[in-house]
């Protein structure tokens, strides 16, 4: 069951958090439609290399990783998504693409979106395409000490 893990690496720290149970989606604004939440309030996990090396770019779900920021950000000569193929096996208890955003737990550094920071809450895949899991921004950044930068660029609407 790929939620155990998270489960008790969240209980051993003693963090709250609730699971949402939805029927099987794979978009993570088609799940945010389905549970009834903003976009702007789901978190996504993508995997992309930086100069090689897998990581996690965690952004709302109504957003994209913008590949020239991240890699302006961190200095990289190179950045760019990663195939399945790359990074499936890295994460042997989560359904391919429901990776929650804890590379602590899979060896892989973590660059979060600063407009997460601005709710108290973070809602995100749980490690399968039926289940996401909610819980406080400042636990999942305490345990998870996400590099947080601008990973998106949103348009400003003309005046």
């Amino acid at each position: 069951m790929p939620l155990t893990k998270l489960r008790e690496f969240l209980d051993l720290h003693n963090v709250k958090y609730l699971v949402i149970s939805h029927s099987v989606a794979y978009t993570a604004q088609g799940i945010a439609a389905m549970v009834h939440l903003s976009g702007k309030k789901l978190a996504k996990t993508v995997i992309v290399k930086i100069d090689g090396i897998l990581a996690m770019a965690v952004v709302p779900a109504s957003l994209h990783v913008d590949l020239d920021l991240l890699r302006e950000q961190t200095g990289a000569a190179a950045v760019e998504l990663a195939t399945e193929q790359e990074f499936k096996s890295a994460f042997p208890d989560c359904e391919t693409g429901a990776m929650p955003p804890f590379g602590n737990l899979y060896d892989m550094p973590v660059y979060a979106d600063q407009t997460l920071t601005v709710h108290e809450e973070i809602t995100f895949k749980a490690g399968t395409h039926r289940e996401l899991l909610r819980m406080a921004w400042l636990d999942m950044a305490r345990l998870v000490e996400p590099q947080v930068l601008n990973l998106t660029r949103r348009e400003i609407a003309a005046a």
